[in-house]
């Protein structure tokens, strides 16, 4: 099953609502200007559909955009262009960045970390990320928490339905890695296509996250409850982090 191709054109719609980009993009704009980050390079990193994306963009100079999905590119790329906004977009492995280019300002939201389910490739990302960091920049990313995925997604089975669209999201937790399978049928006409989606990824704990961010010379600036200035929690189900170079 491909990851995030026939999603890629229904995913805005299914998440409509769900998330506050503005309020994300505003909050880590804010963050710039706490840290006295230039508006000058920006790359955000997992960009899906570049919701994210475009809503910081448009304060910055230069905005790059990477991704693994070529179809999830080609809807980002095409929302910056109709926001009159020009980009870079590239298909790559966010855990093997190689740019030849340093940002200002580097993102990674919606969880996207947490698909990076080996230990090893999760050091070789933060450093990755550390190398295209401009000094004195920062990078902006969420995950998933630990306790969210092992006990709200693990083991778990999800439906929707709306007149366009039916899907059944259904998860198995092992050893720390969610799989989750899902199945789609949308309307087309008077019928429905079916396709399929895998997604996998890993819990990890903050302490884990931490370690190897430090490890690869990051400065931990702040940690935040799902992008609010509040104590993180038990059951905080997602923790944003501000690193320092």
């Amino acid at each position: 099953m491909d990851c995030y191709k026939d999603f890629a054109h229904i995913y805005d719609e299914l998440i409509k609502g769900d998330i506050d980009y503005k309020k994300w993009a505003d909050t880590i704009l804010i963050f710039c200007d706490e840290y006295k980050v230039q508006r000058k390079d920006y790359l955000d990193l997992a960009c899906g559909t570049g919701n994210i994306t475009e809503n910081i963009a448009k304060s910055f100079l230069n905005t790059w955009a990477v991704d693994l999905s070529y179809d999830m590119l080609t809807e980002a790329e095409g929302k910056l262009r109709d926001s009159g906004i020009k980009g870079k977009f590239i298909c790559q492995d966010i855990s093997s960045l190689n740019l030849n280019r340093k940002f200002d300002l580097i993102t990674c939201c919606l969880d996207s970390t947490n698909y990076i389910v080996e230990k090893e490739k999760l050091h070789e990302y933060f450093k990755g990320v550390y190398n295209h960091l401009k000094d004195g920049g920062i990078f902006v990313f969420d995950i998933n928490s630990y306790y969210k995925i092992t006990q709200i997604l693990g083991n778990n089975i999800y439906n929707y339905d709306s007149e366009d669209v039916y899907y059944i999201w259904e998860n198995n937790l092992e050893e720390d890695i969610v799989d989750m399978y899902l199945t789609f049928f949308i309307k087309q006409g008077k019928v429905y296509k079916r396709f399929d989606e895998f997604h996998r990824e890993r819990a990890y704990t903050n302490k884990e996250i931490q370690e190897s961010a430090i490890a690869c010379g990051f400065q931990i600036a702040k940690l935040l409850d799902n992008y609010e200035s509040k104590a993180l929690r038990e059951d905080t189900e997602r923790i944003a982090y501000v690193l320092k170079k």
